[in-house]
């Protein structure tokens, strides 16, 4: 398949506010309802039919389309305002988050076309629900490339929650019609970061050097004579990997971490894999000038048990996160990072299933759900939208997910309308082309 050509203007367009993104992404769909998009109304209509005039006909998944009742469901969770604004927060499960709400803009208006897991998150990380375009990270490799030439301009980790959850592809985080030096890198929790780092038994690093230089001349050779990208990209590919025998190992150590700084990420920092250990490792990786680190955290698609299972999920990020922005704060990494927390939709206000006194599950939405920003030129200590009286649709002030996506190539100087790649005879851009925007009212 052929590739895009390569991009015909420098970048960035402008100055921008922010040099890198953590993208925590919260895979499954956490709720909104029983996390930031709180309303005391919600109590009195647990129990109560949701209209049909609030539905308004709206398409349902297979898992409640056969449903005949919609029975609405309040949070069983206690809520409490917080910060400057008094921002309403479940106190009981996120109490470490509610801590920093004066850090973040909180986007309550949400929204996408996408009702199904894979498309949806598909949808967020690529500006459509088509198979086989380029990710958000691999348009930032693209267009900015890195700083630093020993470690990936794009890696990903995948931690898991309170259950498994939906299966994430590696065409999540792939280059699609970019070269594929672009493609992000996945760190593993076990064995090698990545794979083949270490060197097989009987080769040494030296001979190893000498093998990689006879490779690179072969290489070459091919190039000129085929004058195919892939393998200029190739050469380029294993010399990095070379770099990274010594690069990633160091970084994967925490040797150089102090103790007290570890401790603020919680009991499960020194668990390879876990959220907790991985946020650690982004901090590092942000430091070390990576522009684009992507958590994704499994097991948020809470159908049934949603009480117990949110709670645990939310055990397991809380503090984490927290940490996070603290640490990148006191570092003076936070005014020019961004940081992302958020899922691919959020949940409905009925139950799926029956509901029962302390137990009900709820099924995808993606009309209105909550997404949360802070730093890198986002304004501080910030709401942004409103749902209705039943948290199912918007009723002021929509941002779509591209819409998001603009504003943030717009904190690292990109006009996302002029960063496209010609393929296929289009014009392709990560923002879709449907009139995404940036929405000036979150900038600082």
């Amino acid at each position: 398949m052929a590739q895009g050509s390569e991009k015909k203007e420098q970048l960035p367009h402008f100055k921008p506010k922010a040099k890198r993104v953590i993208y925590l992404f919260m895979a499954g769909g956490p709720s909104h309802i029983d996390t930031f998009d709180y309303k005391p109304e919600l109590r009195k209509i647990h129990g109560k039919q949701l209209p049909e005039s609030v539905r308004k006909g709206q398409r349902l998944t297979t898992m409640t389309s056969g449903q005949k009742s919609f029975p609405c469901v309040a949070p069983m969770f206690n809520f409490k305002r917080y910060g400057e604004r008094g921002t309403w927060v479940n106190s009981d499960i996120l109490p470490h988050m509610a801590s920093i709400v004066d850090e973040m803009t909180i986007v309550k208006s949400m929204h996408t076309e996408a009702i199904n897991h894979d498309p949806a998150i598909t949808y967020i990380n690529t500006g459509t629900q088509q198979l086989g375009r380029p990710s958000f990270g691999s348009w930032l490799s693209y267009g900015l490339g890195s700083p630093n030439k020993d470690l990936p301009a794009y890696v990903v980790m995948i931690s898991v929650g309170a259950q498994r959850g939906q299966a994430l592809y590696s065409r999540l985080w792939s280059s699609g019609f970019l070269p594929s030096r672009h493609q992000g890198v996945q760190f593993r929790s076990s064995g090698d970061p990545v794979l083949y780092l270490t060197n097989p038994k009987g080769l040494d690093a030296g001979l190893r050097r000498k093998m990689l230089d006879g490779l690179a001349k072969l290489n070459a050779e091919r190039l000129k004579e085929k004058g195919d990208p892939e393998i200029q990209a190739r050469i380029a590919q294993y010399e990095r990997a070379y770099r990274r025998q010594t690069s990633v190992p160091y970084l994967m150590t925490l040797s150089d971490v102090s103790e007290s700084t570890l401790m603020m990420y919680g009991p499960d920092v020194k668990k390879k894999g876990s959220f907790a250990a991985n946020c650690v490792l982004a901090r590092r990786l942000a430091e070390r000038g990576v522009p684009f680190v992507q958590l994704f955290h499994r097991g948020w698609d809470q159908h049934g048990n949603l009480p117990k299972a949110l709670t645990t999920n939310c055990k397991s990020v809380d503090q984490p996160v927290t940490a996070l922005i603290k640490d990148l704060k006191q570092r003076g990494m936070l005014e020019d990072t961004v940081v992302i927390w958020g899922g691919e939709f959020g949940r409905t206000i009925y139950s799926q299933g029956k509901l029962t006194k302390n137990n009900h599950g709820r099924d995808h939405h993606g009309r209105c759900f909550t997404t949360w920003v802070a730093g890198g030129g986002f304004k501080q200590g910030f709401d942004y939208g409103e749902t209705d009286d039943h948290c199912y649709n918007i009723v002021k002030d929509p941002v779509h997910i591209n819409d998001l996506n603009a504003t943030i190539l717009h904190c690292l100087g990109i006009d996302h309308k002029r960063f496209t790649v010609k393929y296929q005879g289009l014009d392709w851009r990560l923002t879709g082309v449907e009139g995404a925007e940036v929405v000036k009212p979150l900038l600082a």
